[in-house]
């Protein structure tokens, strides 16, 4: 099977909810930590600066399995939280703090330059994904399944949503840190490439015209990743369960493996390739909504009900699930989802509740390391 690494992106705060920036302290222990213990690749990864200092980032060694990538989550998260710990801080898996606040871009060269360029872009870029890294063979492969990823980015999203809150107000969004991210100048969906030749000279027109700084801020929904031979997903919030990670993962790959085996069909022929602009749409539906209205469908961009949306998803990479023994998995994990809602639905239940900033964050901790 095709393996798959994952990287999260965490808000460091106080015990009161309220942001901490201790990156810088956070990353020292977990190196010297990692150091300690002689281990060049720790389970979970090594914890890695953000772009600011009230977050850090895990990235997983990639693995085949669901037990496997699940672990390494988890191990990430439990790494992470003990660094920041370390600071008298905790780390927690929301897409953008509830409490709101000023963040502090990280004492690093390209970050203040891309601070300086971008303005209040980056000065409010204070937000959390998680980003699935897909093995591919080669630029071609990655390129077939960046093409067959397009019309089905909205539905990851949707399952993701986690940020319903910006700057201490309900932003009426289940995914407001999507909104926020796209804002960059290179952000959201693309139309299809056909081949990596003419994905590679788009990235080089983008670069030579002075407005990025280089080919790390290309920031498609998914691109080919500058670091490793896979294909990166940046869609997703990150998000409140380990397992929900997980279940991005899994989809992500099942639709690689759909786009490149010819004899996992997904299900019936869904049509000519959407418009880009058909796409944003689709993503705005989604970000807006979340799994508690309707989104658009992949077959047709017509609404339709949420559950109905992601089934036609499960629908589609069901044979490439059956061939790696996912289905049954991905089944009771999208059902789990359903029951008790993604992040933005058990933010906003919280308080109903009568949860104020403190206890939600505290709910919060509690749930991104269960």
């Amino acid at each position: 099977m095709r393996r798959i690494g994952i990287e999260e992106e965490f808000l460091l705060v106080s015990p009161d909810g309220t942001l901490r920036a201790v990156a810088a302290p956070a990353l020292q222990h977990a190196a010297a930590h990692a150091a300690d213990e002689s281990v060049d690749d720790p389970p979970g990864g090594r914890l890695e600066k953000e772009f600011t200092q009230e977050q850090v980032e895990t990235s997983t060694r990639p693995r085949s399995t669901v037990t496997d990538i699940l672990a390494e989550v988890r191990a990430g998260r439990a790494r992470a939280d003990a660094s920041a710990q370390h600071v008298g801080a905790r780390v927690v898996a929301l897409g953008t703090a509830p409490t709101g606040g000023d963040p502090t871009v990280i004492v690093n060269q390209r970050a203040r330059a891309i601070r300086d360029e971008f303005g209040e872009i980056a000065r409010e870029q204070l937000t959390c994904g998680c980003h699935i890294h897909v093995e591919v063979a080669d630029d071609e492969e990655g390129v077939r399944v960046i093409d067959h990823l397009r019309r089905w980015t909205p539905l990851l999203l949707a399952l993701s949503a986690n940020s319903p809150y910006w700057h201490g107000e309900d932003t009426a969004y289940a995914s407001y840190r999507s909104q926020v991210w796209g804002r960059w100048p290179t952000a959201g969906p693309t139309g299809p490439f056909g081949d990596a030749a003419t994905y590679h000279a788009l990235v080089d027109d983008l670069v030579s015209s002075g407005t990025i700084l280089d080919p790390g801020m290309v920031y498609f929904d998914a691109r080919l990743s500058p670091a490793y031979p896979t294909v990166e997903v940046r869609v997703p919030d990150v998000c409140l369960d380990a397992a929900d990670a997980v279940l991005q993962g899994v989809l992500v790959r099942a639709l690689a493996d759909t786009a490149l085996d010819a004899s996992l069909s997904g299900g019936a022929a869904l049509g000519p390739e959407p418009r880009t602009e058909a796409l944003r749409l689709a993503a705005w539906r989604a970000a807006r909504s979340g799994l508690t209205g309707d989104l658009l469908s992949p077959a047709t961009l017509r609404p339709i009900p949420a559950v109905e949306a992601v089934q036609v998803l499960l629908d589609h990479v069901g044979p490439a699930l059956d061939a790696a023994g996912d289905r049954e998995w991905v089944a009771a994990q999208f059902d789990e989802v359903l029951r008790r809602g993604n992040g933005a639905m058990r933010q906003r239940g919280w308080r109903l509740d009568g949860a104020d900033d403190q206890e939600l964050v505290q709910r919060a901790v509690d749930a991104t390391h269960a």
